[in-house]
């Protein structure tokens, strides 16, 4: 675990307009673990694809995320798979168990600028997931794996076309993410990088590449299990 700091100082995201969050882990805390659920599909659509035991399709997923940013861009690569396809049915999951968070959405709402979701996933799972959090009309855009061209993040061209597009000027932008290594270009672009981690860390089984400790610290300013607890010190700088 790193040391950076909890909670942010007063007038360190005084200068930021463009708020940027990545989705899953992120917008909602890591104990949801919807993403699972999305795990468990990404598996069984390998599994189907070649033809292999359930246990040996999640190693060859699991190699496929480590190596390439996705499973899907290991698929297109080596498997000529249809992403459409793929996406549709990886994202056929069951959103009931996010709930309204009042709270977060009031802090999003207040924060000055411009507010992003930035994700590997598809827009149709990022608005889905964010109408159940109640905070789907706080976000001006979403830019998801389709417009990245099917290159996940960490891919430096993908943070180019999302600033671009987006006409962000990283200097007055902060990027919010759960994976620490998806905050080493946006720290280099200067953006205030904040990593969100699972609150009882200890509890929570994690793949390695996951940790912050696979990772520069410098890559990373704050480091929180609290995002509304957060955003909410950043509305009153004088807190």
């Amino acid at each position: 675990m790193t040391d950076k700091a909890l909670l942010p100082h007063k007038d360190d995201f005084a200068h930021v307009r463009d708020w940027v969050f990545d989705l899953d882990n992120t917008l909602y805390p890591h104990h949801i673990n919807l993403f699972a659920q999305i795990d468990r599909n990404m598996t069984a659509y390998v599994a189907q694809l070649l033809q292999m035991e359930p246990a040996e399709a999640k190693v060859l997923q699991k190699k496929y995320y480590h190596d390439h940013g996705t499973t899907l861009a290991g698929l297109m690569q080596h498997h000529g798979v249809d992403p459409n396809d793929f996406l549709e049915k990886a994202h056929a999951i069951d959103y009931s168990a996010l709930l309204p968070d009042e709270t977060l959405g009031a802090a999003i709402k207040a924060l000055p600028g411009r507010k992003f979701i930035f994700t590997n996933g598809t827009v149709a799972h990022a608005e889905a997931a964010a109408r159940a959090l109640g905070i789907l009309d706080h976000f001006d855009d979403i830019f998801d794996i389709v417009a990245a061209g099917y290159q996940p993040k960490p891919a430096g061209s993908t943070y180019d076309k999302f600033t671009s597009l987006n006409r962000i000027d990283t200097r007055h932008a902060a990027m919010f993410e759960d994976l620490p290594r998806n905050l080493a270009v946006p720290k280099t672009l200067g953006m205030k990088t904040v990593l969100l981690v699972p609150r009882n860390l200890g509890d929570v089984v994690l793949e390695s590449w996951e940790l912050a400790d696979n990772t520069d610290p410098a890559n990373i300013d704050y480091v929180t299990d609290d995002l509304a607890g957060f955003l909410g010190r950043l509305i009153d700088l004088s807190a």
